[in-house]
């Protein structure tokens, strides 16, 4: 078993490196996260060489993933009017977000696998909590990196063609996708803001991870989060992220958040994913800091990508929360894939945890 894990990783990796002669890159002029031809974090870290990766997979503790059925789920109201936000996990960091009459969806995956062209690569172990024939009609499209769990091609071609969506995302991901037949996106830069209509405005904004469909185009387009700034309160969506100082600057810029999306998995083998990936408890860090009024934890419990079950993160994350002191408890709210959340506007800083006497910088 061990021997066949390592192989099919090798072959998946000689095929990415076939498939990339196609895949183009962002040029443009040279930042302070881009040198012309590659882009790297705030926080630069050391990339797993082949022996870690070998490391990790001959030593295995994987958790329990027992397969879900289908998520019987209404399908959500048309729209929302102003004022309350609604929230529907869909699965993975895939939400439906409901405010001010827009609908906006974040790095929507419908297939059945994430990997190259849907042949090889994870496949999911719980169905989409809507079915894509559900969906209310999709105005916004937030892609956060282009990872193929994050970026799913055959989803985005579907919305395209029924919806006509406009698609957000970061700088030289418009290029690829064009590609492949997903025309009109458009890129942002970390800390670029662009107007989504109705009062609602998007600012991308910084992430520590990294990007790559194959071995030979990684770091070649931006990764991000978005912050979403409503009539009357401001949301917060990850992405996919490690700890890195950009929370302080969300703090210092926003000083509160409504709401926050932040991905809890994969975190085992934490000497492995540390480096790209919160943990559950590095969330609960987040959420002090950000100050985040309501914290709805994504990216678990739908594709087996580290060695924790498929439960393991939602419950480590109560047990963070329980851990840390009263006033600094952030609320948590888990959503199952097809549940809904309403997040009512904040209307009061003592419901958030006090930034400077909770979280560690």
């Amino acid at each position: 078993m061990r021997a066949r894990r390592i192989t099919l990783a090798i072959a998946i990796g000689a095929m990415a490196a076939c498939a990339a002669a196609t895949f183009p890159g962002f040029r443009g002029p040279r930042s302070d996260h881009f040198d012309g031809h590659h882009f790297f974090n705030e926080e630069p870290f050391q990339e797993q060489s082949p022996s870690e990766l070998a490391r990790w997979q001959l030593a295995r503790h994987r958790g329990a993933w027992p397969d879900s059925g289908a998520v019987p789920s209404p399908a959500p109201p048309a729209r929302v009017g102003a004022g309350d936000l609604r929230v529907t996990m869909v699965n993975h960091a895939t939400v439906l977000l409901q405010l001010d009459s827009l609908n906006i969806l974040t790095d929507p995956v419908w297939s059945e696998r994430v990997g190259l062209e849907g042949e090889v690569g994870v496949r999911r172990h719980r169905a989409p909590g809507i079915a894509f024939d559900s969906l209310p009609h999709i105005d916004i499209v937030l892609v956060s990196h282009d990872h193929y769990d994050h970026m799913d091609l055959p989803t985005l071609l579907r919305l395209q063609a029924r919806d006509h969506p406009r698609i957000v995302t970061g700088l030289g991901n418009p290029a690829y996708l064009a590609t492949q037949g997903v025309r009109g996106a458009e890129q942002l830069d970390w800390w670029q803001s662009a107007a989504l209509g109705r009062g609602v405005r998007v600012t991308a904004v910084p992430a520590r991870h990294w990007s790559g469909r194959t071995l030979s185009d990684r770091y070649e387009r931006l990764w991000e989060g978005f912050v979403i700034d409503g009539t009357r309160d401001t949301w917060y969506f990850a992405g996919d992220t490690g700890w890195g100082r950009m929370y302080g600057e969300l703090h210092a810029r926003w000083s509160r958040f409504a709401l926050a999306l932040l991905p809890i998995a994969p975190f085992r083998p934490r000497w492995y994913m540390a480096r790209k990936h919160l943990s559950p408890n590095d969330a609960v860090r987040v959420a002090q800091l950000i100050r985040s009024g309501t914290t709805i934890p994504i990216h678990w419990g739908t594709f087996e990508l580290g060695d924790d079950g498929e439960d393991e993160p939602v419950d480590t994350l109560a047990a963070a929360v329980r851990a840390a002191k009263p006033a600094c408890r952030p609320r948590v709210v888990v959503l199952r894939n097809g549940e809904s959340a309403t997040i009512s506007p904040l209307a009061d800083d003592s419901v958030l945890p006090p930034s400077s006497r909770c979280a560690r910088h």
